[in-house]
């Protein structure tokens, strides 16, 4: 009768890189990550974790993001592989291509690259290998993606 709704943190911990905040190299995680300060290296949840990841409004990433759900609202410059929901807010700047399974784009995103929407199959194939499978990019008109 009542529909159970999806609890908006990630089963584990809470970590905040706040915005002063500069890390140099990669970084594994498992629960929930706010990015408001800069990471210079990869993101990625932990295996089988029901991990998200938030790059807040001043939040920068200079690298890959890897993790289920994933909400940008910063800037990220790298490729984003979101297994599950992408979120795309209204400041969110994404300079790579978006793997996504599910994706909400908001007016005033922005992607400067190609969205590549995940099949069953494909996550399958990347989860058995150490690297993300490359699924054909969708085919789009020569437009720029924009929401609104």
């Amino acid at each position: 009768m009542f529909k159970k709704k999806e609890n908006p943190f990630a089963n584990g911990g809470h970590t905040i890189f706040d915005h002063p905040l500069a890390i140099e190299g990669n970084v594994r995680f498992a629960g929930t990550l706010d990015i408001e300060g800069t990471v210079h290296g990869n993101v990625s949840a932990e295996k089988g974790a029901d991990a998200l990841v938030r790059v807040r409004t001043k939040g920068v990433v200079n690298g890959e993001i890897h993790a289920p759900k994933i909400i940008i609202n910063g800037s990220v410059n790298g490729d984003v592989y979101c297994s599950k929901h992408l979120e795309l807010a209204a400041k969110a700047v994404v300079n790579g291509n978006v793997h996504y399974r599910v994706i909400e784009m908001v007016k005033g995103a922005e992607v400067n690259g190609n969205l590549v929407h995940m099949t069953e199959k494909a996550e399958a194939e990347s989860a058995s290998r150490s690297t993300p499978a490359k699924p054909e990019p969708v085919k789009a008109s020569s437009q720029p993606v924009n929401a609104g």
